[in-house]
């Protein structure tokens, strides 16, 4: 939260939303320009393909979280965010999130350091997809953020590391 800390102001974010376990907070199809800080609890964005659901991030207390397609360019997102267990977020519209991006020089290089930190995140999350090995996956994703384990419900960080929950528990006893 460190890193957001100027960034997370009524200026900027300017309605606070509590969301049930469960609860859809954007649903596949809609456009959802909105930024998500979460002040407390836990989300998921998902796709589904062929029915099945697929997580492909898991964010917690002290992240943001954005259907980023639809926020970059205000396009139709497949994607779905959902609320894991009661969830308070701050909400920050797309143009007052921008009038701070641009505001001045440090802003706009605070949102320069959270959209390389996006990148990051999103190529180490490719490279563990790459990885054949499920004991592999979860070694990375432990290793790079143990608090996960402590915080996300199993069954939905084995479906983020693509394995069955039973995979899951083994490895995690192993």
């Amino acid at each position: 939260m460190t890193v957001f800390k100027d960034l997370i102001t009524p200026a900027v974010f300017k309605k606070t939303l509590t969301f049930k376990r469960n609860e859809l907070i954007k649903s596949s199809g809609t456009v959802d320009s909105k930024i998500y800080f979460i002040k407390k609890g836990s989300l998921k964005i998902s796709i589904f393909q062929q029915d099945a659901e697929q997580i492909i991030r898991l964010g917690y207390t002290g992240d943001l979280i954005v259907a980023m397609d639809s926020f970059f360019d205000g396009c139709h997102s497949d994607f779905v965010i959902q609320a894991i267990k009661k969830t308070e977020v701050l909400v920050a519209e797309k143009e007052d999130f921008m009038h701070f991006v641009y505001e001045s020089p440090e802003n706009t290089s605070l949102y320069i350091n959270i959209l390389e930190g996006l990148v990051k995140q999103q190529l180490d999350r490719e490279q563990d997809l790459l990885q054949d090995s499920p004991k592999i996956r979860y070694e990375r994703v432990f290793k790079r953020n143990p608090l996960l384990f402590q915080i996300i419900p199993n069954k939905h960080i084995a479906n983020y590391l693509r394995m069955t929950p039973e995979t899951f528990s083994r490895i995690s006893k192993s």
